[in-house]
């Protein structure tokens, strides 16, 4: 069974993806909080981390496909259903907000913020903090990943990286600067814009900082 899922966006809903791979397509599901990076538009290719899931329904059984975009994500949705009351279909719903302030409100035991996540009630917050408090510090300690940049972003895009380098940025920086970018304002079609969004973007965290 695949782990990693390369195509081209066929057709792209609310909670899911069909990518086209050398002419076979295959439906993805995306947890809420992942699919807020993934491009709409049909033709932009993506590549996604995959967990797959067999169900049995009668006497027959069907592969459900979940994605993600890096590693860390899917080693998270893992965790989550690690706890029996948790199947993949729960946890994706519930995969609804950054990783990071999941795994924080686990730490915390906060079933307060855990029955605010879709599909979450009081019995499965409690099972969540029961087998998964103190197990998720790795979450918390690591920066919220975008999509895998050189992988995933256009080619104008690429030639926005390409001046960021020249202007002496680190070459992660400008990735992640882009990443954001593309994840929070998906209409830009050209470098010269997506530059212009970057400089805001910066220029309104450091007014804020």
């Amino acid at each position: 069974m695949f782990s990693r899922i390369n195509g081209t966006i066929v057709e792209r809903a609310e909670a899911s993806v069909v990518l086209d791979v050398n002419g076979l397509a295959y439906e993805v599901v995306l947890p809420p909080c992942v699919g807020d990076k993934i491009p709409r538009v049909a033709g932009e290719r993506v590549t996604l981390e995959i967990y797959p899931s067999f169900s049995l329904d009668g006497n027959s059984g069907r592969f459900t496909f979940f994605g993600f975009t890096n590693a860390i994500e899917r080693e998270f949705f893992e965790a989550l259903i690690s706890v029996a009351s948790i199947g993949p279909k729960t946890a994706a719903r519930a995969f609804s907000l950054p990783m990071a302030r999941i795994a924080q409100a686990i730490e915390a035991g906060d079933h307060g913020f855990l029955v605010k996540l879709p599909g979450i009630g009081q019995q499965k917050a409690r099972d969540i903090v029961a087998k998964l408090q103190g197990k998720v510090t790795k979450f918390l300690l690591i920066r919220e990943a975008g999509p895998h940049p050189l992988e995933t972003i256009p080619d104008f895009a690429e030639e926005a990286l390409l001046v960021l380098l020249q202007l002496e940025y680190k070459r992660a920086e400008a990735e992640a600067m882009i990443a954001d970018t593309l994840a929070t304002s998906p209409q830009i079609r050209d470098a010269e814009t997506l530059l212009a969004e970057v400089y805001r973007s910066k220029h309104r965290k450091a007014e804020a900082s």
